[in-house]
């Protein structure tokens, strides 16, 4: 009798808890920032506001992508846009499911799907995405972003450290 044999799938892994919950978690963080941002905290009527020397709140509509490259001022421009992040985060999560990945791997795509699932919410609401922090220090301003952003970023990273580690499957 030979072993149980064991199929993939592209939809559900032992990793999709996991990136899932992130997944959501991310979003429901970035957008209940967002929505305080707008419509608790009204930073578009006030203005940048110094929180230290080098970091300012102020409010800004991003219509394109990183550093405002491919700005698309349609609706939809921002349909394409949508579309785009959709696409991408279905082949993230298929990338997670079918390679069976760590922990470190689900969480941080976990990161970057939720991070791209809460800009393209804001792409729907608002015709664009809301940024809010602004780094900058000696004249150099770093450009506007969002807790969507970091979150990109953040498993970009987790990503990146884990293929150098070796660990990836």
């Amino acid at each position: 009798m030979t072993g149980a044999v064991t199929s993939r799938s592209i939809f559900w892994s032992r990793s999709a808890p996991l990136a899932l919950a992130v997944v959501v978690a991310t979003m429901a963080i970035d957008q209940l920032h967002k929505w305080w941002m707008l419509s608790v905290y009204d930073i578009a009527t006030k203005g940048r506001v110094e929180l230290a020397p080098f970091l300012d709140l102020v409010y800004v509509k991003n219509i394109g992508i990183s550093y405002s490259l491919f700005n698309q001022e349609s609706m939809t421009g921002q349909y394409l846009l949508v579309a785009f992040a959709l696409v991408a985060s279905v082949g993230l999560w298929a990338w997670l499911n079918w390679s069976r990945g760590t922990r470190l791997m689900a969480l941080s795509l976990g990161l970057i799907i939720g991070g791209a699932l809460g800009n393209a919410i804001d792409r729907l609401r608002l015709g664009g995405v809301a940024d809010f922090f602004s780094f900058h220090a000696y004249g150099f301003h770093w450009y506007v972003f969002n807790i969507a952003d970091v979150a990109i970023v953040a498993g970009v990273v987790g990503l990146l450290y884990e293929f150098l580690r070796g660990e990836s499957h």
